[in-house]
């Protein structure tokens, strides 16, 4: 039944391990430093040491490094196959013939697979489980490998109403155009998404501050982030307290929020996994 949902899809989702593995040739020490500071600030730590860290849809790889450079135990999947070899790559580099970081294929909708993977101090997934194509059956599955006193890191879309169902028909339309015809809906959202924040700054004075500055928390590039935000299909929104509600009927309780505002992009969350016996 999961497979079935992904397949449905596989003929019109977007090429994320394209995408991610074009980020590989602008990766460099600051962004992976700022990864690993992302990590230490959210989820509250110094360290990582004799941590076990679970990356699902690992994507570039880039926050399953910065978890090893931080002295977990990692491992990563991902969907798609050229996010594999993005992450696999990412290994070759820093961590060649490491045996503290396993990379595989794998579904965020395959329940035995996950249980098969063991128990995890740290379970991630940013960004990955509203492109399954069954999001709440993925927030469902990606805390099964918690353990107890464990922490559940995620970021989902916000759901903004109406422009979410606007900008789920642009995704849709995106990845159903032939590639070389792409860019006649990336262009026209890229000025929507960029061209008032861009004349802003040339008004102030800092022509392309923000622009340099994007994703400086987390070491992430403005244009591949633009590219998976048009093409990221499939799509699902969530409210901020549906995401807390779920969790927390689960034996969740929230410790990290951090909202977009709401508007257009990711709402961040870690949760704890209560420990064996501490539910009244």
């Amino acid at each position: 039944m999961n497979e079935q949902v992904i397949q449905r899809h596989e003929d019109r989702r977007f090429e994320f391990g394209e995408n991610w593995s074009r980020f590989l040739t602008v990766l460099n020490e600051a962004r992976i430093t700022k990864a690993e500071e992302s990590l230490r600030d959210r989820l509250g730590v110094a360290t990582l040491c004799n941590h076990r860290f679970l990356d699902i849809g690992s994507g570039s790889g880039l926050f399953s490094l910065a978890a090893r450079r931080l002295g977990s135990i990692v491992h990563s999947f991902d969907y798609d196959p050229r996010s594999v070899a993005s992450t696999v790559e990412l290994k070759r580099r820093y961590f060649p013939n490491d045996a503290g970081w396993t990379i595989e294929k794998g579904s965020a909708l395959d329940e035995t697979y996950l249980r098969s993977l063991g128990h995890f101090d740290i379970v991630y997934s940013w960004g990955v489980l509203h492109h399954t194509g069954a999001m709440w059956r993925a927030l469902e599955k990606a805390q099964l490998p918690v353990k107890p006193g464990g922490r559940l890191f995620i970021s989902i879309y916000n759901d903004q109403g109406r422009p979410s169902l606007y900008w789920k028909q642009i995704k849709r339309l995106y990845v159903r155009l032939p590639k070389g015809l792409r860019f006649l809906v990336l262009w026209p959202a890229f000025l929507r998404l960029w061209g008032p924040t861009t004349l802003r700054d040339w008004f102030n004075g800092k022509p392309f501050q923000t622009w340099r500055s994007y994703g400086f928390d987390r070491g992430m590039s403005p244009w591949r982030d633009v590219v998976d935000w048009v093409g990221g299909y499939p799509f699902e929104v969530a409210k901020p307290e549906e995401v807390f509600e779920f969790y927390r009927d689960r034996g969740f309780r929230l410790v990290f929020l951090k909202t977009c505002g709401g508007g257009r992009g990711c709402n961040e969350f870690v949760f704890e996994k209560e420990e064996l016996g501490t539910r009244p």
